[in-house]
């Protein structure tokens, strides 16, 4: 997660040169003098990656007054004009609103927070190009698509239910980003885990992606510091198998995190097939639900703390184990 810095730069109409390419030319703001080629380029074509947006100054795509770019670390001068031939991506052609239903629990001018269903991925990619969370936010709110990644700071995976912060203008994107990297957005999850989980208990493992399967993420000693606090909630049994409802912390945000974790310690989550957890309760997804977020509004400083009710289907699974809805006592200060 980059933060980008405001760009209100001249851009002209796009002029279509061909089927296939787009091009797009502005001037270079005094804001943004100094400031790196590629990092401005994102202002300029937000719904392109970084890395592709690089691949084309490498490719001689991009000229600075007349001149190709040959460096993505390129310092710009206000004033000078750049002129970008957009080549399209499934990832850039997937950059399109579309009117879907986000449960938004909180919006201002800033900011938006929503409470993600399970099985609705974060952001277009290869199998889901459609009907993700980017699609519907630049439908809610069209000024996202001059936005890096239309505000988003942060994902939850496809099966995971949840609340998420949305970053709504430049400013607090950047800010955000800068809270999250920072460890100053607090992430709490309740799940469902096979076993029995001590009353509390950390784990703190490093996280790095498998070195045998690409899906997966493994605890390495190679990987990334990565910390999670859990705390028992209840337990239950499904037929002789003793199932824990868990309250889980994070300390830093890595991919699958609280899976991994958790499986690490011997404890998988109920139907979280990739890392051992057998399907059950009813479940067709892992049972694991962001619960709590709180953090320091981006542009105001005012607290912030929301909560998200347990989805149907988990809901049932706490009912059939016998449990009542997941109270979450306070962390943090």
């Amino acid at each position: 997660m980059d933060g980008d810095d405001e760009w209100d730069g001249e851009q002209d109409p796009a002029v279509a040169a061909d089927e296939t390419v787009e091009v797009r030319e502005a001037l270079v703001e005094a804001d943004w003098h100094g400031q790196r080629l590629d990092r401005w380029m994102v202002q300029l074509a937000p719904e392109f990656s970084r890395n592709h947006l690089q691949s084309l100054i490498e490719r001689g795509c991009v000229q600075i007054n007349g001149q190709a770019a040959s460096s993505a670390s390129r310092k710009l001068q206000a004033g000078q004009r750049v002129r970008v031939e957009l080549q399209p991506t499934e990832e850039s052609r997937a950059f399109r609103a579309e009117a879907l239903p986000l449960d938004i629990v909180y919006e201002d001018e800033h900011l938006l927070v929503l409470n993600k269903a399970a099985g609705m991925v974060v952001h277009p990619a290869s199998g889901n190009w459609t009907g993700t969370v980017m699609n519907g936010l630049l439908a809610h709110h069209p000024a996202a698509a001059a936005l890096p990644r239309a505000g988003i700071v942060h994902r939850l995976d496809k099966d995971t239910s949840g609340l998420m912060m949305v970053g709504k203008s430049r400013e607090a994107v950047t800010a955000l980003t800068r809270m999250i990297a920072a460890r100053e957005v607090h992430r709490e999850y309740v799940a469902l885990a096979y076993g029995r989980v001590p009353e509390e208990m950390t784990v703190d493992a490093p996280l790095r992606r498998d070195l045998i399967s690409r899906i997966k993420m493994a605890v390495l000693a190679t990987g990334k510091p990565s910390r999670t606090d859990v705390y028992l909630l209840g337990m239950g049994e499904q037929g002789v198998r003793p199932i824990s409802a868990v309250h889980c912390v994070l300390h830093s945000g890595r991919t699958h995190q609280i899976r991994v974790h958790l499986a690490y310690k011997g404890y998988p989550l109920v139907s979280d097939a990739l890392y051992g957890g057998v399907p059950g309760l009813g479940l067709t997804r892992q049972a694991l639900h962001a619960a709590r977020l709180s953090f320091a509004h981006p542009v105001t400083g005012a607290a912030l703390q929301f909560e998200a009710a347990l989805p149907a289907d988990l809901a049932a699974a706490w009912e059939t184990l016998g449990l009542p809805p997941p109270s979450l006592a306070p962390v943090f200060d």
